[in-house]
């Protein structure tokens, strides 16, 4: 079995979550540079050529190393794998899809996979599909979720490290030294922190939504219905009304707001701002360096 530590390299084991809002090679890079592991969003990339640009941006900025998100359902998928090993990518985390399809070959290139799950089942499978390691999500994360009942970090963690030989990762409800150790206490060899990058010096999020997160106190977050999937997200004051109102179709409302031009736009009072329930303990923006500093002092 591989220690974490021999999978990534980096001096850490403090990976950045890999969010497409902040899919900056400066970003990726600044975690990589303070001893993390910076990671690329190539989830949803549909242009080889861009997947590809993005990564030497990031060689660019930094030697240290860094590695790239891959979500199987992409058709592209395969091809952005073969691409990563050509630029010298020793390390991926692949998600949503089954990883039987992609392991045998991550191996066959010399490569190293992180498979992200969100339940026990689905982390027995990964390790027998071949996965090196598991990135374990508990259901306070932000983002992405499944729209079935899932544990939170605390539970989910331990669990799967009861049950597997393969090191883990824990993600979900960690943004500082506390949540750092806590996880190491529960089996886990390293953390995936998402939000509390996302208000980060370094992060391209615009201000608004670092603020909304800031701004956001206990039960600030809840699950939104996104297609056949969920999302966290901070609940702003439109979204609020839109819960509250019993006449609303909420999913259909949900469906018209364009996500994607609230978000460069800072226009969040009716959109849906991703963030974990970790947000009520983010206070301020801090450098990455600072963030991770803190958290394995």
């Amino acid at each position: 079995m591989s220690e974490l530590s021999d999978i990534l390299g980096s001096t850490w084991p403090v990976i950045q979550g890999p969010i497409g809002s902040m899919n900056s090679p400066d970003m990726v890079a600044a975690v990589s540079e303070a001893g993390g592991f910076g990671m690329l969003a190539l989830g949803f990339v549909n242009r080889l050529e861009d997947a590809k640009r993005l990564v030497e941006e990031v060689k660019d900025r930094t030697g240290k190393p860094f590695g790239a998100n891959v979500v199987i359902m992409n058709p592209l998928h395969r091809e952005i794998i073969e691409m990563l090993a050509e630029e010298g990518i020793q390390t991926v985390t692949t998600s949503v899809g089954r990883p039987d399809a992609i392991y045998p070959l991550i191996h066959e290139l010399g490569m190293k996979g992180l498979h992200v799950v969100l339940s026990l089942t689905h982390a027995v499978k990964a390790e027998q599909a071949g996965a090196d390691g598991l990135v374990v999500v508990g259901c306070e994360a932000g983002g992405l979720r499944s729209r079935r009942p899932e544990s939170s970090t605390m539970v989910l963690v331990p669990l799967v490290c009861d049950h597997v030989s393969i090191p883990v990762v824990a993600a979900g409800g960690i943004a500082d030294s506390r949540g750092y150790r806590a996880a190491l206490a529960l089996g886990a060899q390293g953390v995936q922190i998402g939000t509390r990058f996302l208000v980060s010096e370094e992060s391209i999020a615009h201000e608004a939504w670092k603020q909304v997160v800031i701004d956001c106190g206990d039960g600030g977050t809840d699950l939104l219905p996104v297609g056949n999937m969920m999302t966290r997200a901070v609940i702003t004051p439109g979204i609020r009304k839109l819960i509250e109102d019993p006449s609303v179709d909420l999913e259909e409302e949900l469906q018209k707001i364009d996500r994607l031009k609230a978000w460069d736009d800072g226009d969040l009072e009716n959109a849906m701002p991703g963030a974990g329930q970790v947000s009520a303990l983010i206070r301020d923006v801090k450098s990455v360096r600072e963030v991770i500093e803190e958290m394995v002092s």
